[in-house]
This record gives structure tokens, C-alpha cells and sequence, in this order.
């Protein structure tokens, strides 16, 4: 492997894993304020927050051959994004969290992966098996500890939710190198239109406590890392490690409760941190 190739791959491997911590942070700081308000108000709020900084950003690091196309694909980006949260949310609140949340996760990092073999040809096989034992750490993360018998009906939302989430990181790949910022902006302002729009038809805006607003900036300001940090990770490297590696966000999530909150891991998340550790050097080699 030459250097040049080596800085590249390396540096793939670091942003991937910063968008993963910082979407992880950016969930366990919005999970905190949905447990006080509406899930919309949270997600509509700190995409707010996401969009203006965006834009500061935008006009403050100036990109050159911005085109229609980039904007459109990333206004279709934020659609499918925002279609992907709302799934998720829906799919939480009616089924098991232990069986959502990483079918949602699993199925996210498997669609762009089968997008990037088609168009990019295999990875090496090392990195195969690490994305195989990220896919299961996964899993094994989100697990809650509790034995839940899985239907068919608790699948389809998850699965929707992930091939919403699948179809923005393949998109905003495909947005040109050149440009980063603007079309983010440009899905910031698809998905806070949608998901607005749904929350006013099913009347679950309301105004959130004072004392919730730093929180759900907080939330905010990291989703908007995570989104850049993700996409410089594919202008850089293949889209398929991006994917597998930002993926990764609920390692973050759980580790931050585990941190912060004192919430006790199960063996089973134990051993997802593990097999997350082992699938990162894996990718890496």
C-alpha cells in the first residue's frame, strides 16, 4: 500500500468513526429531551439548529462548482433521511426497542455497503469479515437485555427506517467533491419541511420546556458533525467503510448512558463494544 493510499484510508477510518460518535452523542442527547416533549418538536428543533449552523459554515468556507444536481440530491437526501426518522420514531414507539433500533442501524449500513460492492468493486476480505462483526455489534449493542419475540409487523418499520437512512448516505456520496456544505444545507431544509409537515398532520408539535433547549441544541450542533464529518469520510474513501464505520453510533449512544446516566450494560453489550473495537482494526488494516 503507498503512503498516499495509506493517509486515505486512514483518514476515511477517523471521520467515519467521528461521525459515529458524534450522531451517537447527538441521539443520546435528543433521547433525553424526547423523554420531556414531543419526538417532532426534538427532531424539528435541533435540525433547526443543525441548518443554521450549516449555513454559517457554508458562507464562511467557500466551495467551488456548487451545481443544481448537488443541491437536489441533497435536498432528496434530507427527504429520505427525515422518511428514515419518522419510521424510526414510529417503529419505536410501537415496537421493541431491543429489535428497532439495530434493525434500523443494520439495515442502514447494508444498503450503501451493497451499493458500493456494485459500483467500487469488493473491499479486501479482512475488511468483509469487519464489516460482518460491525453489523453484529451492532446488534448486540442496541439490545436492552430483554427477550422479545420478533414478528413480522415489528420488522417493517425498522427496515423502512434503515433504507431511508441507507439511501442518504448513498446520496450524499454521490454529491460532487467539491461540494459539502451547501447540499447538507439543502437536506437540512428538505427534512425540517417534511418532518414539520407530518408532525402538524398528526398534531404532535408543542413547545418545548426552557430548560430543554440547550439539550435539544446540544443535539443539534452534534448531528451537524456527524453529517459533515460523514461526509468528508466519502469524499476521501470508499462509501462503504464510511457507512459501516459511522454506523457505529449506537456504541456512542450506549457508552455516553453507561458514562453519564450510570446505566448498567448488559453482557451482551459488552461484547458488542468488543466486537466493535475488533471490527474498527479489521476495517483498518
Amino acid at each position: 500500500m503507498s503512503f498516499h493510499l495509506f493517509i486515505s484510508s486512514f483518514s476515511t477510518i477517523l471521520l467515519g468513526l467521528a461521525s459515529a460518535l458524534f450522531w451517537g452523542a447527538g441521539d443520546f442527547s435528543g433521547g433525553l429531551a424526547t423523554k420531556r416533549t414531543s419526538a417532532y418538536t426534538v427532531v424539528a428543533l435541533s435540525q433547526f439548529v443543525s441548518l443554521v449552523l450549516l449555513i454559517l459554515s457554508a458562507f464562511l468556507i467557500p466551495e467551488g462548482n456548487l451545481t443544481v444536481q448537488d443541491m437536489l440530491l441533497g435536498g432528496v437526501a434530507g427527504l429520505c433521511g427525515a422518511l428514515g426518522l419518522v419510521a424510526l420514531y414510529s417503529g419505536l414507539a410501537r415496537g421493541p426497542m431491543g429489535v428497532v433500533a439495530p434493525v434500523t442501524a443494520v439495515v442502514a449500513a447494508i444498503v450503501p455497503v451493497g451499493v458500493s460492492i456494485f459500483f467500487e468493486g469488493l473491499p479486501e476480505v479482512q475488511q468483509i469479515v469487519g464489516f460482518g462483526i460491525a453489523l453484529v455489534a451492532v446488534w448486540l449493542i442496541s439490545q436492552t437485555g430483554n427477550d422479545t419475540k420478533i414478528s413480522f409487523r415489528d420488522l417493517e418499520l425498522p427496515i423502512l427506517a434503515g433504507i431511508g437512512f441507507g439511501l442518504f448516505f448513498i446520496l450524499i456520496d454521490r454529491v460532487s467533491d467539491n461540494a459539502i456544505l451547501w447540499p447538507l444545507v439543502s437536506a437540512r431544509i428538505a427534512s425540517i419541511g417534511l418532518v414539520v409537515i407530518i408532525a402538524l398532520l398528526k398534531r404532535q408539535i408543542e413547545a418545548p420546556a426552557l430548560q430543554l433547549l440547550p439539550l435539544i441544541a446540544l443535539a443539534g450542533i452534534f448531528d451537524t458533525g456527524g453529517n459533515v464529518f460523514y461526509a468528508l469520510a466519502t469524499r476521501i474513501g470508499r462509501l462503504d467503510i464510511s457507512a459501516i464505520l459511522s454506523s457505529l453510533y449506537p456504541a456512542a449512544t450506549v457508552m455516553l448512558a453507561w458514562i453519564i446516566l450510570k446505566e448498567r450494560l448488559t453482557l451482551r453489550q459488552w461484547i458488542g463494544v468488543v466486537l466493535v473495537l475488533l471490527a474498527v482494526v479489521l476495517i483498518a488494516v
